[in-house]
């Protein structure tokens, strides 16, 4: 497998870290990206990760708190067809001397690329973890995005082609349910100052 290159890589100015594969770049190299985001992708398999830091939404449960922010998600980007894929249970993690809540939830969605429009649509498997960081108010989003089936109207289609996208695996690649899994139980916070609490 040529993936034999993982990487910690520092996130938010290096308050926070996490490790995922070196093929996904930064996108902050070829565009502007929200200061409260960290955006990477692999634009051979189009791909991507994205950590977002929100306030906390104290009227969010826990318990269904991954697929309130994956239902979210979906209404934000106009999404057809969303169907929840799965969803975890509560956990609670410790992470320094505080404990971090965290669930995820997994969805299918059809979404465009940029202003493209629903013509053109993609069907995505979107990966989505909540950390609940409570002492900071702080909800911290992973989210990974995978593509099931490229339309051939999408302007993905030009790179990774049209149709459905080849394994992970077989293109000696890691898939992309495990560099989700990775990239959320690798997630350290270094500088707790950078939630300004």
């Amino acid at each position: 497998m040529q993936e034999g290159s993982l990487t910690e890589r520092l996130l938010f100015g290096g308050a926070i870290s996490s490790t995922f594969p070196v093929r996904f770049q930064d996108v902050s190299n070829i565009r502007q990206v929200p200061d409260h985001q960290e955006v990477f992708v692999d634009p051979s398999r189009d791909e991507s990760l994205i950590f977002e830091l929100l306030d906390l939404k104290p009227d969010v449960s826990d318990n269904g708190s991954a697929v309130w922010f994956l239902q979210d998600l979906a209404n934000e980007q106009d999404a057809q067809g969303f169907t929840l894929v799965e969803q975890s249970g509560v956990v609670e993690v410790p992470m320094g001397n505080v404990s971090v809540v965290i669930t995820t939830a997994i969805g299918q969605m059809g979404i465009s690329k940029g202003r493209q429009g629903r013509e053109a649509q993609n069907v995505v498997q979107v990966y989505l973890a909540n950390l609940r960081l409570k002492n900071v108010g702080t909800d911290v989003l992973i989210v990974a995005y995978q593509p099931i089936l490229i339309s051939p109207l999408s302007e993905s289609a030009a790179t990774v082609g049209a149709g459905l996208p080849a394994p992970a695996v077989q293109s000696g690649f890691l898939p992309m349910a495990d560099v989700f899994k990775l990239a959320v139980s690798s997630f350290k916070v270094h500088d707790w100052n950078l939630f300004g609490n």
